[in-house]
């Protein structure tokens, strides 16, 4: 893809929908970063309906760190690898308690510090909570960059320092909302859907499951 391209895939993707949200439920910060750490390795769906038990029963730090371990797994154990995704809220309660006065904060450095907390849980909380410029990149996102020639990569890292790069700057803030949501509804890993896809045309992918149709005018 070239910059105009490029400017035209986000475009459309905007055009379809203006304000992109995270598919995670949360009523603040914290709550975003326990969620999303929950998320790793299991669905939006599966971490809103452990959360929808835990949250109202415990959603700050303290709260949980009173919890206990053995209880917080009782309220997540339908969600894959529970158990270590249990200790590792309980040590980000903690830290964030020990070192923040409760609040998550707003560097890349010191949610890193964080149990159970990667560059690309970072990403998100930073993208998501503060507005910061980040990519995190999922499997889904890797495989939209890969597979459209937006930004290919052949390591998770390559392909956010390529996104940063080349995404025009007027759509970086919501661009992580927009590729997450296209690759797992259109562009699809089994079968995309490019008969329904709006930037078909604009895509590199070879293999197209169908003619494109359509596109939005600019």
């Amino acid at each position: 893809m070239n910059t105009v391209t490029r400017h035209q895939f986000f475009f459309r993707l905007r055009a379809l929908n203006p304000r992109p949200v995270t598919e995670l439920h949360y009523t603040s910060v914290f709550e975003l970063l326990v969620a999303v750490v929950l998320s790793a390795q299991a669905t939006d769906k599966g971490v809103n309906l452990a959360t929808g038990r835990l949250f109202p029963v415990a959603n700050t730090p303290q709260a949980i760190v009173d919890l206990g371990e053995e209880r917080l797994r009782g309220f997540i154990q339908t969600i894959g690898l529970y158990q270590t995704k249990a200790k590792n809220v309980i040590g980000l309660c903690r830290l964030l308690l020990e070192k923040h006065q409760g609040e998550v904060p707003q560097t890349r450095e010191a949610l890193e510090e964080l149990p159970g907390v990667g560059r690309k849980t970072a990403n998100v909380v930073l993208n998501t909570a503060f507005g910061q410029p980040t990519m995190a990149v999922d499997t889904h996102i890797f495989r939209v960059a890969n597979r459209t020639g937006l930004a290919p990569g052949k390591t998770v890292r390559a392909v956010e320092d390529k996104l940063i790069k080349v995404i025009p700057k007027e759509f970086i803030l919501d661009a992580h909302h927009w590729l997450i949501l296209h690759g797992r509804y259109t562009c699809t890993a089994r079968s995309p859907k490019c008969a329904e896809c709006p930037v078909c045309d604009l895509c590199d992918f070879k293999q197209k499951t169908a003619p494109c149709q359509g596109m939005i005018a600019p």
